[in-house]
């Protein structure tokens, strides 16, 4: 059913793009986006109430009001276990986690790799890896959830619908960076909400409240003989159409084919751990934060934000299946192909039809501005992040003498790039069989990250593991699990009108035990391997395992690699161009002294490369503002840039609007500091913090585990 935008609807949707818009030139304009800790990680002054939001709009795409109300309409409670175990992982991301991202003083997934265990074979094949997995099935499922529901609600023109969306969301990421992806990200949180909450209290009052929707889903079976009489179809009686008996249980048998409660706990759990505590789209958000408190109350405060998708998205969803059975719940593939165009199934429709339905004029326009604003978050999402892992981990492999600026012109163009895979994926998608979305995405995941999650796990918490045992292990979790995918898309599963011919070992093994699987595998063989070669260096293991949080004390004096010292009461001096600091005592000509208490950038040198010396008088508003990718943003390098800037104005302006600053510097000297100790004062907390964060971690960890038990008994 489709529906024409009356006006009302439309100022509404008008509204929400000239606000997203004027966000992103709020982000331009305020934030400085000229360095890569600036652009990539917003300069790492984001509060926990911004990250939060992030964190959960991130995560709360499209395709979770279509997928998570899809498997709602076709299963019941059972596909709300993802959220409840979000919930509790999230935590884990917090307490554990993030603590030793930010120890180890790491931008991305990969460097972090890199860092802990040497060398560049295992950043590469995780880097790899996520950019596959952002742009072959985050991307491309966005984009089907976002045309669906567009295509059924508005009947506008869906590749024009889809550009559109695309160009403008990837223009707030090339421009604004991860500040203006994280302030989009709030107000798409308050949107979001508010609308799925009204549609909620809408539908529920529909159908008499939430006692009834129980009751009524379990008799909700479609009128077969209507049914065969409007659409002049015949019935092969093989399709299952009924509810199934368990739906209004979340945790279910062990054969149970949506989610036996063993491969849950085992399998999908830990395959979890790599999306909420290994995903760059995740963590970046967090390593943006201020300090340890603000990462923490962040994961709090979307925590407590996952309680809420099982009642405004898969309650729904169950909703829209009494009220719409005979459409929601089609009998066989021919009727569900002049349903919703899919012979796999049209529970994805269960969302969008129940807004077409229900919602008045003036809110349907907000609804679709939910949808929008879901749609926009998970791309602009995806492309920063996707962006930040090829710059940072690919890009700078091979140019390892790339400049701040070049950087920052290689993570825009990539969007670019990004973007036109995107679009190029429109006509794949709306081809693609919808089935239930959202556990289509979950068997692809769980195929691919169980490994990567090991790794994470290992690399944490046991320090003897090394990068033989690494690469190997996750080598073989890879392939095996690369080889059930092929396997998987292969054979695939026949419509239900027709026999299963697939081999056993494809339809009677559930993806989530293949999951377990090639987690505890990969496990083993890094085991074996790991005590089979030589332990990893001191270095290796200092910073970048959980015990090293045990161990925080004064960072060891400077090598190779580690930042100049200075001592902090003394006056720094250098010479007119900059490019080497005069020990005190010495004098040279035309040397400026400044105190160092007027400095406020330090200088980090991670590779062979010389310190980059730069200086700005604002004030600090967090002790890693003065840090990106481990060399000091370059105000200035040449005397010229001291002159003022006769350019043309329309360079001026592509410059900023770019993001690529170029201020008048009259001294570079600086008060250095080492990184480690920035990093440390990152990790610190009060007592009276630390005492109402843990509070907190009670609270929602038990929350989660009575969720897990009411929707399971």
């Amino acid at each position: 059913m489709r529906a024409a935008l009356e006006p009302a609807d439309i100022a509404i949707v008008a509204l929400y793009f000239v606000l997203v818009i004027c966000i992103g030139f709020f982000a331009m304009w305020k934030n400085n986006r000229s360095t890569v800790s600036g652009y990539f990680l917003a300069g790492r002054s984001m509060t926990w109430v911004a990250i939060g939001a992030s964190l959960f709009v991130s995560n709360i795409g499209s395709e979770h009001f279509i997928g998570l109300a899809g498997s709602g309409a076709a299963s019941g409670f059972a596909v709300g276990a993802w959220e409840f175990n979000a919930l509790m992982l999230l935590q884990l991301l917090g307490w554990v986690f993030v603590p030793v991202y930010i120890r180890s003083g790491v931008y991305t997934m990969p460097e972090y790799l890199s860092k802990r265990f040497g060398g560049h074979r295992i950043q590469i094949y995780f880097a790899a890896l996520s950019l596959i997995l952002y742009i072959f099935t985050k991307l491309s499922v966005d984009l089907y959830s976002g045309a669906l529901f567009i295509q059924e609600s508005l009947g506008w023109n869906l590749y024009l619908s889809v550009i559109l969306l695309i160009g403008m969301t990837a223009l707030l990421t090339v421009t604004g960076g991860l500040v203006a992806v994280i302030y989009t990200d709030t107000l798409q949180a308050l949107l979001m909400i508010v609308g799925a909450l009204t549609l909620m209290v809408i539908s529920l009052m529909e159908v008499g409240g939430f006692e009834e929707v129980k009751r009524r889903y379990m008799l909700a079976s479609p009128n077969i003989t209507s049914i065969l009489l409007t659409y002049n179809i015949s019935n092969t009686n093989s399709c299952n159409v009924n509810p199934k008996p368990d739906s209004l249980k979340m945790l279910r048998e062990p054969t149970d084919e949506d989610i036996p409660w063993p491969g849950f706990l085992l399998g999908q759990t830990p395959a979890s751990v790599w999306y909420w505590c290994a995903d760059q789209v995740i963590v970046q958000r967090v390593l943006a934060a201020k300090n340890i408190a603000h990462a923490k109350g962040s994961t709090l405060m979307a925590g407590f934000l996952k309680l809420l998708p099982m009642f405004i998205i898969v309650v729904p969803g169950m909703i829209s299946r009494i009220l719409f059975v005979d459409d929601i719940a089609c009998i066989n593939p021919e009727h569900c192909f002049q349903v919703c165009g899919s012979r796999a199934g049209c529970s994805n429709i269960a969302y969008p039809r129940l807004v077409m339905n229900l919602v008045p004029v003036g809110l349907r326009g907000l609804m679709m501005a939910v949808m929008i604003a879901a749609l926009m978050s998970d791309l602009d999402s995806i492309f920063n992040s996707a962006s930040t892992i090829f710059t940072l981990d690919v890009y700078k492999l091979i140019r390892k003498s790339a400049t701040s600026r070049e950087l920052m012109v290689v993570g825009r163009v990539f969007v670019a790039f990004m973007v036109v895979i995107s679009i190029a994926w429109v006509p794949i998608i709306v081809e693609m069989q919808g089935g239930q979305m959202y556990l289509y995405i979950q068997e692809v995941a769980d195929y691919l990250t169980p490994p990567v999650a090991a790794l994470f796990l290992m690399a944490i918490f046991w320090k003897r593991c090394n990068e033989q045992g690494a690469f190997y292990g996750g080598m073989a979790g890879f392939v095996l699990g690369a080889i059930r995918l092929i396997l998987a898309f292969f054979y695939r599963a026949p419509e239900c009108d027709q026999p299963d011919t697939r081999p056993g070992f494809i339809k009677d093994i559930h993806y989530m035990y293949v999951a377990t699987a090639l987690f505890w595998i990969t496990g083993v063989v890094t085991v074996v391997v790991s005590l089979l070669t030589p332990p990893p260096t001191k270095e290796q293991v200092r910073t970048t395992t959980f015990w090293a949080l045990m161990k925080r004390g004064a960072p060891e004096s400077a090598g190779k690699g580690e930042l100049y010292q200075a001592q902090e009461k003394s006056i720094l001096k250098c010479n007119e161009n900059a490019n080497h600091i005069i020990p005190n005592g010495k004098s040279e000509e035309n040397i400026k002294s400044v105190k160092p208490e007027d400095i406020n950038l330090l200088v980090t040198c991670r590779d062979d490369s010389n310190p980059v010396i730069s200086v700005s008088h604002s004030e600090v508003e967090t002790p890693v503002d003065c840090y990106s990718n481990g060399q000091a943003a370059l105000m200035g390098e040449k005397k010229h840039e001291e002159e003022t800037d006769n350019r043309a104005r329309h360079l001026k302006f592509i410059d900023w609007f770019c993001g690529f600053k170029s201020k008048n510097v009259n001294k570079r000297v600086v008060r250095e500091v080492e990184e480690e100790t920035v990093c440390l004062q990152m990790l610190e907390e009060t007592p009276k913090v630390k005492l109402l964060l843990n509070t907190g971690l009670v609270c929602v960890c038990s929350l989660g585990i009575f969720m897990f038990v009411y929707f399971s008994l």
